[in-house]
């Protein structure tokens, strides 16, 4: 019989689920409209790898302060949360370049902002002392 828990408990298996929906969700307004688009192709798969796996540690790191609850590893989830939203943001850039402004910040320079808060979070959840 099938136990949602089943999913959670073999890393496996969430990888597997992960990678799925990620590339489920964004198959349709990302990847399908630029499959022939060579190098550009690849660059935009590099991110949606990035999201994958921002998500698949973020899961876990959440997973982990559940059970563990110490401030290491709320910051450590937040941290990675933090490295979804940059890379989304990054892949926008990547897909539309040219359609989202946000005032006089391009959205390249708030994804580096995202990604400079992730190490920030991961630098304070390393050397905290609990």
């Amino acid at each position: 019989m099938f136990r949602p828990q089943a999913i959670v408990e073999k890393k496996s298996t969430l990888f597997s689920v992960v990678v799925v929906g990620v590339v489920a969700i964004l198959a349709v307004p990302v990847i399908v409209p630029h499959l022939l688009h060579g190098y550009h192709m690849i660059h935009i798969f590099l991110h949606v790898g990035g999201i994958t796996l921002a998500v698949f540690i973020t899961i876990l790191a959440t997973l982990a302060y559940t059970k563990l609850q110490t401030k290491r590893l709320l910051l450590s989830a937040i941290a990675f949360a933090t490295f979804i939203g940059a890379e989304a943001v990054l892949l926008v850039d990547a897909t539309w370049p040219t359609l989202y402004y946000i005032g006089d910040m391009s959205l390249l320079e708030l994804g580096h902002l995202l990604t400079f808060s992730t190490l920030g979070l991961l630098a304070l959840g390393v050397f905290r002392n609990d």
